[in-house]
């Protein structure tokens, strides 16, 4: 069998196998495997450099299903390359299998979690960028996108960034079968409607026929001559390719086919070729930057320090002891002073620019290759790379987002840059860590701790300078908080800016005879449930946030299960904040000094009156 004949057949096989799974399940989407299969046919079997008993070499090629709702031909794909067998690629939807609806790296050979649509891509840039400024070594990263999904925008930051960062090492194959879910896409065939604007990115484009297997090879070995751009190759497809009872109709998209066994045998019936997929060239060694003895910065008691200005202090001291972190941030680091990692390790610094998607899509497929990202923006902007995060987390994705200008401090900005949602978003995701510091000190320590804690980690950074409370030596656990001041009348719990309010307040109070505990909960995920359920006193919570799933809620989760809670009062914003003077705002919000005060006040003498 030429190689010609060996790509036809084992795109039949694809596209078989592909269908399979699917009917055995009686779910999924199989139409949209069956037309990728000429495409990832000939990858697989020429050009695809993979080690399936190695899949964490750092000299694979990767693939990225960015269309993950077509995951019958990955898993067809894994089986043609000997890495699983028939019985595991029919467990497909299976409640014990690991080969899901949508592809996630509980499965070996996936690197991330795709299948809300538009990220695939974002991913594969965070990889290429990451080959080819850190690892520096030569794989490629090829990438299988749908024509619906180019609706996406983030499909666009990533071939803009990919195209700035010169990412040669990438290729984007967009499989143009002209249906999505509910009809024609936006563009149907128009093949010229994708690659002009792919080229006016910046990138190489090249138009094919999907299921012609010698112009798929042509494509193929152009792509990987082109020195300076990433290649996007337009392919025409069709979908439902290879059953003439669903080729290019509507209605078919999710569905398993009902006439599988039919279609099998017009397809030719099962196949069982095995692909020797060409390992990858070890020879060079994967790029390891130098590191040293963390220095963490210092701050006096008593100064007045910005706690983004100590995050970017921190992260520069670490990035100088760690050759594996790297610092990305989107065209505000001279607010976030992300900006000192830049001026101190420029190498391992990356402007995303105002492109939030691809600011944390970087973050994820730089983390898959074994580097400790830190991604930092205003809080706010986070909230638009939200479906990032959450994908993230169902990567499995180790990484630390860094959101300063957080709440209605950050004074006359106004309510578009004030982060409100931030805590009860990033609370919501699984397996994440949510922290809240208040002063310099605590900042630093916490940006080391981040760097070696698993999943997503949330630092939440403000914009005033607040005063150093706790000394230089102090350190700080993730899960922990600290008491700032005993007493048993009232204990008022804050993170960041209404931690410098409750001491403020329970000065006031201690003054009229009443004695506030006051309690630096800045470590909001996970809790220190200890502490909290430990009180027996009444509970004041105070939280530059929306009084929705910040945290307060936080603490009230805590004590929920327990038998003889005390009495909680949750002070937060409520109404629609405005521009002004961070101290107005405050006192607005009923979150400064004397709005905490007049709250713990009224609540212990309340509880002193009923005992």
């Amino acid at each position: 069998m030429n190689d010609v004949e060996l790509w036809r057949e084992l795109g039949q096989q694809l596209r078989v196998d592909g269908i399979r799974p699917a009917a055995k399940a009686g779910s999924g989407h199989p139409t949209s495997a069956m037309s990728a299969a000429d495409l990832m046919a000939v990858l697989m079997a020429k050009y695809l450099r993979y080690d399936f008993d190695n899949p964490h070499d750092p000299h694979n090629d990767r693939l990225v299903f960015s269309k993950g709702h077509a995951s019958t031909l990955m898993y067809a794909m894994f089986r043609a390359a000997g890495a699983i067998s028939e019985e595991e690629l029919l467990s497909y939807r299976q409640f014990d299998s690991i080969f899901e609806g949508h592809p996630t790296p509980r499965i070996p050979w996936v690197d991330v979690a795709t299948g809300s649509l538009g990220q695939g891509l974002p991913y594969a840039v965070g990889m290429a960028l990451a080959g080819k400024r850190l690892d520096r070594l030569p794989f490629r990263v090829w990438t299988l996108c749908g024509d619906s999904e180019i609706a996406e925008g983030s499909q666009w930051e990533a071939l803009e960034h990919a195209a700035f960062y010169e990412l040669d090492n990438l290729v984007a194959v967009i499989d143009v079968n002209r249906l999505g879910q509910r009809g024609e896409t936006m563009h149907g065939w128009d093949l010229d409607s994708y690659s002009e604007r792919a080229r006016a990115f910046g990138c190489h484009t090249i138009e094919i026929d999907g299921h012609d297997v010698e112009a798929i090879d042509r494509a193929y070995a152009e792509a990987i001559d082109v020195a300076g751009q990433p290649v996007v190759i337009v392919a025409k497809t069709i979908k439902g390719k290879g059953d003439p009872d669903v080729e290019d109709k509507n209605g078919f998209h999710g569905k398993a086919l009902d006439h599988s066994d039919e279609v099998i045998a017009t397809l030719g019936g099962i196949r069982n070729l095995k692909i020797d997929v060409a390992k990858p060239d070890t020879g060079g060694s994967r790029h390891e930057f130098p590191g040293g003895t963390l220095e963490l910065p210092r701050y006096d008691l008593g100064e007045e320090v910005a706690t983004r200005k100590a995050y970017g202090d921190a992260l520069a001291a670490l990035g100088k002891a760690r050759g594996d972190v790297v610092a990305l941030d989107g065209e505000v680091s001279n607010s976030t002073y992300a900006d000192e990692f830049r001026e101190a390790i420029p190498d391992r610094y990356f402007e995303m620019y105002i492109a939030e998607q691809q600011m944390v899509a970087t973050a994820v497929g730089m983390q898959v290759l074994g580097w400790r990202p830190f991604a930092s923006t205003f809080a706010a902007f986070l909230s638009r790379a939200y479906d990032f995060i959450r994908m993230s987390a169902i990567s499995r994705a180790n990484y630390c987002l860094c959101g300063s200008h957080a709440g209605i401090s950050i004074g006359e900005d106004g309510p578009s840059q004030m982060a409100l949602e931030d805590i009860a978003s990033l609370r919501a995701v699984h397996g994440s860590t949510v922290l809240h510091p208040c002063d310099a000190n605590q900042t630093a320590k916490l940006v080391a701790r981040m760097a070696d804690t698993a999943g997503i980690v949330y630092l939440r950074t403000l914009r005033p300078a607040t005063p150093v409370v706790y000394g230089p030596d102090e350190e700080f656990e993730i899960g922990g908080s600290r008491t700032l001041r005993q007493g048993d009348d009232v204990a008022i719990v804050g993170a960041g800016i209404t931690v410098h309010e409750a001491l403020k307040a329970a000065e006031t109070l201690a003054q009229e005879g009443i004695e506030a505990r006051v309690i630096d909960l800045y470590s909001i995920k996970p809790l220190d449930t200890e502490t909290l359920r430990s009180l027996t006193c009444p509970i004041v919570t105070a939280e530059d946030h929306w009084a929705e799933g910040g945290l307060g809620e936080a603490v009230l989760s805590a004590l929920a299960d327990s038998d003889d809670r005390p009495p909680v009062v949750r002070l937060a914003v409520h109404e629609m904040p405005h521009s002004g003077k961070p101290a107005e705002l405050l006192a607005e919000a009923g979150i400064d000094a004397d709005g905490i005060a007049a709250a713990a006040r009224s609540l212990a003498r309340a509880h002193a009156g009923a005992s």
